[in-house]
């Protein structure tokens, strides 16, 4: 346990911080699969829940939850996933 007042706010802080993008990253798994499994069943709603998908990556690293090339890759790789898939 720290000692030095300023280290304890910064334990509080990283803490939260944590639990946070914990959430976060827990919610880009959650819409990258229902994305995927919408198109492989071939839901109409299937381009609604890739666009809910791609917003939440954007989302994550904007707020820096995610880096940004991160995002760019997942993003892509949804993509195809999801296109290869309608093919």
């Amino acid at each position: 346990m720290a000692n030095i007042k300023s280290q304890i706010k910064r334990n509080r802080q990283n803490e939260a911080r944590r639990l946070r993008n914990k959430a976060t990253r827990s919610e880009l798994k959650t819409r990258r699969k229902a994305a995927v499994t919408q198109a492989d069943a071939g839901v109409e709603t299937a381009a609604d829940a890739l666009r809910q998908a791609i917003k939440r990556i954007d989302m994550a690293a904007a707020k820096g939850v995610i880096h940004k090339n991160k995002a760019a890759r997942d993003k892509s790789r949804l993509m195809a996933r999801i296109t290869r898939g309608a093919d």
